[in-house]
């Protein structure tokens, strides 16, 4: 993998959550638990509307005062606030912006800030939480970003748009990011059935191709029809949300799959625990209908 960096990400904003009642607030809100936010790793979880669709991603990362940050994408972190705001009625907690900013980095970080492990998966490395400029960086968000297409990791806002996602095309629950054995939260009716039914036909894969791709938001074609848009990417690598029986038709028919006119390979990510459609794996936790 990537050698080590620390770069600040300009593109997430953090959400303070603090008061008394923040733990149980979240717990009621958001598709994780908090306990999974141990001061040591943070947590992957998602504010979804009652129709199960993301209004927002983010990392929990747990403070000292007992409140909770919420590292998540910069253009939908006012809209956050507000939802989670209109959500708090009685409750006993205070929800604002934070003034740290975000840093992510691998190797070792520096004795400074709050730190905490990002629960995605084992080699992407830390987040790193302080004031403005209190952190001596080695590298640009750019950094970051490949490295994170490298691993074929998505996120909500970079490869979906908000409200346009369901945390299954996100793989979140392949990331950690759901828990399926905790109480009610908004949306969790959705993202149940979409479990035991095994209804999710979008999902995460990596487009690589021998020419540098193309803007983000580029059409794939799929055949000369539109399946989808390239989202993140970096150099040759690139991440896209697409049904995956579509790209399995396309590949055993010998259809072309291109981006910008390129010709594209697309691949599961190495973590997926999803296969393409005719070699899935039977889920044992699935009733029988």
């Amino acid at each position: 993998m990537s050698d080590s960096f620390l770069c600040r990400l300009e593109s997430r904003s953090l959400v303070d959550v603090t008061g008394p009642e923040a733990s149980a607030f979240l717990d009621r809100m958001i598709t994780q638990n908090t306990e999974a936010a141990d001061g040591r790793s943070a947590a992957f979880g998602a504010l979804l509307t009652p129709q199960g669709k993301i209004i927002s991603d983010f990392l929990v990362v747990r403070q000292d005062n007992g409140g909770f940050l919420l590292d998540t994408p910069a253009a939908g972190a006012a809209d956050l606030r507000k939802r989670l705001t209109m959500f708090k009625l009685r409750a006993d907690v205070t929800i604002d912006a934070s003034p740290l900013v975000v840093y992510a980095g691998r190797g070792t970080p520096p004795a400074a800030g709050l730190v905490a492990v990002d629960p995605r998966h084992p080699d992407l490395g830390w987040r790193l939480y302080a004031a403005e400029g209190a952190i001596a960086t080695n590298a640009d968000e750019a950094v970051w970003q490949a490295h994170r297409v490298a691993l074929g990791i998505p996120e909500a806002g970079a490869d979906l748009p908000l409200l346009d996602a369901f945390p299954h095309d996100l793989a979140m629950d392949s990331l950690n990011g759901i828990d399926f054995d905790k109480g009610c939260y908004v949306g969790q009716e959705i993202v149940s059935r979409m479990r035991y039914r095994g209804t999710a036909r979008r999902r995460p894969v990596v487009l690589s191709t021998d020419e540098e791709l193309p803007p983000v938001g580029a059409e794939i074609l799929i055949g000369g029809r539109v399946a989808g848009y390239l989202g993140s990417a970096s150099g040759k690598r690139g991440v896209a949300i697409l049904r995956l029986d579509r790209v399995r038709d396309a590949q055993t028919s010998d259809e072309a799959i291109t981006v910008d006119g390129r010709p594209v390979s697309v691949a599961l990510p190495a973590w997926a625990d999803y296969g393409w459609p005719d070699t899935q794996k039977p889920d044992a936790s699935k009733p029988d209908d």
